[in-house]
């Protein structure tokens, strides 16, 4: 059975998602139809770039994944759908995948061109469907678009790499208030060279990385609930800097966000020494 996910910043209070699904199952009742997220901050590309790059992996080969964020076609995006990685992404050519094709070269990259195929009243989410269901019944790219070879980028999603430093900006803050930055664990290994580091945070450093939240808990003399509410950094599922705060709890013990006031697109610098 083929996948298609959503992804997009529709919220679930209004009827749009369950619409987009009712279409999608009209067009191929056949497939199967997943939600990664419908919660991304309104037109906010980074974020849905980070969510889908953290989660695309977990499906699949041959999945199609719909991004339903800043979606409008106009003179400055053009709608896209690119096979990457053996997987599908449907969208606008807004700069949402530059996160992925950082790490991969796309296998091949199409400008939609189906438009005037569809009725007049058609919206820019009824494109994405016709095209995504295309292509998981087995379609071709070639069918719904023509080839490019380069989409936009943006530079918010890429850390700056520099002799001794490197600088990254918050991309997320996740539901227990962590701050996710676009520095990557290969970025970082591959400027560190096994030299010594500090994270500046604001005003604050941090010096070490941990493999995982709980590495924190260096001293067998006291309980691991000791360390709750310590600022910490780790490389997270996803493979990028994650600045947190052990145990974080908005209501009790605070957050990344709250107690180093971290927020979306804040400088997160690395200096090697």
């Amino acid at each position: 059975m083929s996948i298609i996910t959503l992804t997009t910043d529709y919220g679930l209070k209004d009827h749009f998602v369950g619409a987009i699904k009712g279409k999608i199952i009209s067009e191929y009742p056949d497939t199967q139809i997943i939600d990664i997220s419908h919660h991304i901050d309104p037109f906010n590309i980074a974020e849905a770039s980070y969510i889908l790059s953290a989660a695309y992996s977990s499906f699949p080969k041959g999945t199609v994944h719909i991004i339903g964020v800043d979606i409008e076609r106009n003179t400055e995006n053009q709608h896209i759908a690119m096979q990457w990685d053996d997987h599908y992404f449907v969208c606008a050519d807004n700069g949402i995948l530059s996160m992925l094709i950082q790490k991969i070269v796309p296998q091949k990259i199409v400008a939609i061109n189906i438009h005037d195929r569809l009725l007049p009243d058609a919206t820019d989410m009824d494109v994405f469907i016709k095209v995504a269901c295309h292509i998981a019944k087995g379609g071709l790219l070639n069918v719904i678009g023509k080839e490019i070879k380069e989409i936009k980028t943006i530079v918010e999603l890429q850390a700056v790499v520099e002799v001794d430093s490197i600088k990254g900006n918050v991309i997320y803050i996740d539901s227990f208030g962590n701050a996710v930055t676009n520095i990557s664990k290969k970025m970082f290994l591959e400027v560190a060279k096994n030299r010594p580091y500090e994270i500046r945070v604001k005003n604050k450093t941090i010096k070490t990385i941990f493999p995982r939240y709980s590495a924190i808990a260096t001293s067998d003399k006291f309980p691991v609930k000791y360390y709750e509410g310590e600022k910490m950094a780790v490389f997270n599922e996803a493979g990028f800097l994650e600045i947190a705060i052990f145990r974080s709890n908005p209501a009790t013990v605070g957050t990344a966000a709250t107690l180093l006031g971290l927020g979306y697109r804040d400088l997160i610098t690395i200096n090697f020494s």
